[in-house]
């Protein structure tokens, strides 16, 4: 087992937690360029409370949440799943750190045919049981679901969680040569870095009835198509398209006007096409930055 240092103060180490699942359009790459975006008010302690209705691998939470002093932080998906698997580190983190050294040992003692067996196997009773987990309701069901999820993450193509219409997890198996299922000590990094938040199951607007004064929302949602053939909205079963991008915006801008903090990212559609100015016109009474990223999604 590795135990991977990422800061030192004095004669304090300390494990930095990072994000435990890989998941489209995360932030890790782009942490430095924020940074230097985040408003100044959090670093002069000002801000106590940190949002993000949009949480996915949640990299903008765990740079911020131990960057700075916060009194608690709020964190809402619609991905049910997601959202089970965030509360199960939460609170019951060494049960699934067991359940995932299982999984680690079973699946790398097998070879490329047998991995990918066992993989689909798994894939198809995570998706048969979807249907028997009550999602409002903590059991033992979320420690194992949650492994499951984890081990799917981290062995299928290219970390990518996508569903299809009726909410089955269709993404193929990854080809990886030993694959790291269980980071034991990141686990439980992040398990305490949660302890100072609150995870609900919600839509993003629901920030608007949890908000406090003093207060830093980061929207991630997700990304508007640059072409017909590159859609990718299928984190849950719910689209997200122009007419829920001018919602966002709305809410964007209410939250602006109540005085809290408020900070967005989104994909450039001039990437595409030089006269599509549909953020830039959408979001005109507020500063626009261009950042480059790099995506290993097609």
């Amino acid at each position: 087992m590795q135990k991977k240092i990422t800061e030192q103060t004095g004669n304090t180490r300390q494990l930095l937690a990072k994000p435990f699942l890989k998941w489209a359009g995360g932030k890790s790459q782009l942490l430095a360029v924020f940074r230097e975006l985040y408003p100044p008010e959090l670093a002069a302690g000002k801000i106590k409370y940190y949002y993000e209705p949009f949480l996915g691998s949640g990299a903008v939470f765990f740079d911020i949440i131990q960057q700075y002093r916060l009194r608690h932080a709020y964190l809402y998906d619609i991905n049910e799943d997601l959202v089970l698997a965030y509360t199960v580190v939460q609170q019951q983190v060494h049960a699934l750190i067991e359940r995932l050294y299982a999984y680690q040992s079973a699946y790398l003692k097998l070879n490329g045919e047998k991995r990918s067996a066992f993989f689909y196997a798994e894939r198809t009773v995570f998706n048969q049981q979807r249907p028997t987990i009550d999602y409002a309701r903590f059991s033992d069901k979320w420690i194992a679901r949650a492994a499951q999820l984890i081990f799917l993450n981290r062995t299928c193509f290219n970390g990518l969680y996508r569903v299809n219409a009726k909410g089955d997890f269709n993404t193929p198996a990854g080809d990886y040569a030993n694959p790291t299922v269980c980071d034991e000590n990141n686990l439980l990094a992040v398990s305490s870095v949660l302890a100072a938040a609150t995870i609900k199951k919600a839509n993003y607007t629901q920030v608007k009835k949890d908000i406090k004064k003093n207060s830093f929302v980061y929207f991630d949602p997700p990304y508007r198509p640059l072409n017909k053939t590159s859609a990718f909205v299928a984190y849950s079963t719910h689209a997200f398209m122009d007419k829920e991008q001018t919602a966002l915006r709305d809410l964007f801008a209410y939250l602006h006007q109540q005085k809290h903090w408020v900070m967005l990212s989104n994909s450039d559609p001039k990437n595409k096409n030089a006269a599509d100015n549909f953020f830039d016109d959408l979001y005109k009474d507020f500063i626009l930055q261009r950042v480059p990223a790099k995506r290993m999604i097609n």
